[in-house]
Parts: structure tokens; C-alpha cells; sequence
């Protein structure tokens, strides 16, 4: 079973970035993120699961309107990460982040729906001046 490991998270004060990394637990043989549709997700206290962008094995994206233009995905095949790029960060957006992944290599498609077969465990991310 395939578990992966959200990482960066931390403490961050009003309009500042940071950068999320989703890797396997451990280094399998077979593990190549662009086979990969990956989504990123937050929960928040007291509030739902929230789907945030996802890329799909062929490079298409999908965001929610809550973070377009402030959060960007990115999938770096040579280090086989793929990251979570936050901009403009808002006390609003503290929360628990979490990645996910389902093998559908050539897919077209993503979803920002919890419909993942594998998740991690989560990163906190606060934002607080």
C-alpha cells in the first residue's frame, strides 16, 4: 500500500509563502510521480475536508476558487515530488494539508474530490502574525 508524506509545513505570518512536498513514505521501486494523479487537500477545525488543485498524469490542473491565483501545483518528475506552492498566505487558509495520489498514468483528468486510493498523514500549516 503506498503512503505518502506531506512535509514544510510550519508557521507563517499574513502575505507569506511557503512550499508543500508530497513524497512516497519510503523510496519504492515503480514510485514515478507522472504515472500519478495527485490532488492537495486541507482541514481546517471545526471545517470540512477541502479539496484544493490536483494534476493529472498528463500535466492538467484544477483548482478551487478559493486558492486560484494564490496556490500553485507543481510536479517535478527528477525529484519525483510534487509540491504545493503557497502565495498570500491568510490566517484563513491555517490548516492541516494533506496529499493525495491514484495510479492513472496517461489520464487527462483530476479531481479535487476526496477520491483518492492514497493519502498522507498531513502537514500543519498556521498562519498568524
Amino acid at each position: 500500500q503506498l503512503q505518502l508524506v506531506e512535509s514544510g509545513g510550519g508557521l507563517v505570518q499574513p502575505g507569506g509563502s511557503l512550499r508543500l512536498s508530497c513524497t512516497p513514505s519510503e523510496r519504492r521501486i515503480g514510485w514515478t510521480v507522472n504515472f500519478y494523479a495527485i490532488g492537495w487537500f486541507r482541514q481546517a477545525p471545526g471545517k470540512e475536508h477541502e479539496g484544493l488543485l490536483c494534476i493529472s498524469t498528463t500535466g492538467r490542473t484544477d483548482y478551487a476558487d478559493s486558492v486560484k491565483g494564490r496556490f500553485t501545483i507543481i510536479r517535478d518528475n527528477a525529484q519525483n515530488t510534487v509540491y504545493l506552492q503557497m502565495n498570500n498566505l491568510k490566517p484563513d487558509d491555517t490548516a492541516v494539508y494533506y496529499c493525495a495520489a491514484n495510479y492513472a498514468p496517461g489520464s487527462p483528468t483530476c479531481t479535487i474530490r476526496p477520491r483518492y486510493n492514497h493519502w498522507g498523514q498531513g502537514t500543519q500549516v498556521t498562519v498568524s502574525s
